[in-house]
């Protein structure tokens, strides 16, 4: 029988440690309990280890949006129905439908029944967002965690729909773009070197155009490798250099700015901010952590720099409508003035969740319109290029007569 190392507190507040032999880490915390002490760690010690080993790795494994999601939305309706947070966690981590989602929900129940809050608990595992775990706290503290749950799981939800929309519309284009790549070294490849010794045999001078798309094919065939190592070894420094602070807001700040594309990303990000701040309203958190925690929600760190400002000025007693208005990017003159007089009838957080609503229908329909450009431009680019190359090499065909003579 394994041994557990302990930290737990008495009746009067004070802190013992010690260890105890138990079958499992639940029967231990179980066996605490009947000694009437509130368990603050319990780990398992290790027969090589000395008591206060360091906890144990946690075991890996992926669950899916859907199955966190289902979750969610089964703890808030357990809880709705009365039955306590232990219980429901025990319930769902027995009816897991994955290994890896038992062995989540499982160690989310020790966690909380061994007196960890349930926000704590969730912020171990990367299934959960720092937003969502922001919520869950907020719900803890104000006492309506079974609404938040819920609305979580709404959350994920629309989120889901919302990104599986923006993926599926850019599937067309990312194919043509594929496509035209692999046409251009085909051509550069196969195609031109079997024409470039004909038209050495004739000794006369080519025109620029073929000369250059055949020293792009003899490059290409003869440092191809080399071409193949630079642009790895330049994907691999830019993906380092996005994933450092200063390089992901140089990126952003340059998104933001693409015609078109930047209109998409902000509206993405209004709905997203718009949703989560209503939402949070109507669970009754106050307006401060609510913008905090929205903020989180925007996914670009240039717009929540300024909705941190538009929080500082919040702080400082000036309505939500003005401070926002100091962030022209992402909230339009009209939306202001909705919100303006959404907060004067008190209705700001059915007024937010009417905007997402409605911005998440014109994102869709930007989307569609962006999509329907992006096509023929892509067709048309890729026209271009291969157009190019096969004139380039017709070129001299059309003057095979005066190499001849």
């Amino acid at each position: 029988m394994p041994n557990f190392a302990y930290k737990a507190l008495d009746s009067a507040g004070k802190s013992s440690a010690g260890s105890l032999a138990a079958a499992n880490r639940p029967a231990a915390l179980q066996s605490l309990s009947q000694q009437g002490l509130i368990p603050v760690e319990v780990q398992e010690q290790s027969s090589s280890a000395p008591a206060a080993t360091a906890p144990q790795a946690r075991p890996g494994g992926r669950i899916s949006a859907a199955v966190a999601e289902t979750f969610l939305r089964e703890l808030a309706n357990l809880l709705a129905g009365g039955v306590s947070l232990s219980r429901a966690l025990r319930i769902l981590s027995r009816e897991a439908s994955t290994p890896a989602a038992k062995l989540q929900w499982t160690a989310i129940h020790d966690e909380v029944v061994g007196g960890r809050p349930l926000a704590e608990a969730m912020s171990q595992w990367p299934t959960f967002t720092k937003v969502q775990v922001a919520m869950v706290r907020a719900g803890e503290t104000g006492g309506f965690l079974e609404v938040v749950l819920g609305q979580i799981a709404d959350f994920r939800a629309r989120e889901r729909d919302l990104k599986s929309r923006v993926k599926g519309a850019l599937i067309y284009p990312a194919v043509l773009a594929t496509m035209s790549v692999a046409v251009v070294i085909f051509l550069l490849l196969y195609f031109i070197p079997r024409f470039a010794p004909i038209f050495s045999q004739f000794g006369a001078a080519l025109p620029a155009l073929t000369r250059g798309i055949i020293a792009a094919s003899h490059g290409l065939l003869q440092y191809g490798l080399f071409v193949l190592v630079a642009a790895a070894v330049i994907a691999m420094l830019a993906h380092r250099g996005l994933n450092s602070e200063g390089g992901r807001r140089m990126m952003e700040k340059f998104v933001l700015k693409v015609p078109a594309v930047g209109i998409v990303l902000s509206r993405f990000a209004l709905v997203r901010f718009c949703r989560m701040l209503g939402t949070l309203l109507g669970s009754g958190v106050p307006l401060v952590t609510a913008l905090k925690v929205a903020r989180e929600s925007l996914g670009n760190q240039t717009l929540a720099d300024a909705v941190a400002h538009s929080i500082d000025e919040v702080q400082r007693g000036t309505s939500l409508a003005r401070s926002l208005a100091n962030c022209p990017q992402l909230f339009s003159a009209s939306i202001i003035e909705i919100i303006a007089v959404a907060e004067e009838s008190g209705r700001l957080e059915q007024e937010l969740l009417r905007l997402a609503n409605a911005n998440e229908s014109e994102l869709d329909r930007r989307l569609r319109t962006l999509v329907t450009l992006l096509e023929p431009l892509l067709l048309f680019i890729m026209a271009a290029i291969v157009g190019t190359v096969v004139i380039g090499m017709l070129l001299p065909v059309f003057t095979l007569q005066d190499y001849i003579k």
